[in-house]
């Protein structure tokens, strides 16, 4: 099943819901932030370069923060919002389904996750256990990249049994957690993710002062 459509209208439902000065997980970012974000990296190509291209972060960061304040000023933040919720235009290339796939399946989970953990008060969605294989299968790409700042073996282990090295080192570490938690801690977002580690003090401490992630 394709579960970006439908990731793309939690999460719409999710920024409606917390407004447009709610915290995020993204620093620097409140929710107008965030909302212009994702509008840009689908409906502003040049603008979006910066996303991929750290020599160009600049020109994106100026388009997020122009496009975010604008949404305040004009009370246009649910305009915002439902323009990403359209999803992209008609001849973007993420209107091919593997490619949407394999751009917004991660993206739009983490994100919706980025609102709801900010505040206080949070629980775990239950999800679809076929969602869940999908993330898995797209962490279990990507996770090499996301520890590559991590001087230590690093094992992804769920806990109805299936694992993967992400990354292999003398001295390892094993994170285990549900595919969704293991999913945030490997986009850094360690603080607010529902993992358990197994592995020796040091190498813990080391996981713990490491920079995880994008």
């Amino acid at each position: 099943m394709h579960y970006v459509n439908p990731s793309r209208e939690v999460l719409a439902e999710t920024l409606l819901a917390a407004g447009p000065d709610s915290p995020t997980l993204c620093a620097g970012w409140k929710t107008a932030e965030l909302a212009a974000h994702l509008y840009i990296r689908e409906h502003r190509m040049a603008a979006a370069l910066g996303l991929a291209f750290k020599p160009l972060a600049k020109i994106s960061d100026d388009a997020t923060r122009k496009t975010a304040d604008k949404a305040r000023a004009t009370a246009g933040y649910a305009k915002l919002v439902e323009a990403f919720r359209a999803g992209p235009p008609a001849m973007s290339p993420l209107k091919v389904p593997a490619v949407d796939n394999v751009a917004n399946l991660v993206e739009f989970f983490v994100h919706t996750e980025d609102v709801r953990r900010a505040t206080d008060r949070w629980a775990p969605r239950a999800l679809d256990e076929d969602y869940s294989s999908a993330l898995w299968d797209d962490l279990v790409k990507r996770a090499a990249l996301l520890y590559r700042g991590v001087d230590l073996g690093i094992v992804l282990v769920r806990p109805d049994g299936p694992r993967h090295v992400a990354k292999r080192a003398p001295v390892s570490v094993a994170i285990v957690g549900e595919p969704s938690e293991l999913l945030m801690h490997a986009f850094g977002r360690t603080k607010h993710a529902l993992v358990t580690f197994e592995g020796q003090p040091d190498a813990l401490a080391l996981l713990e002062s490491a920079e995880i992630g994008l």
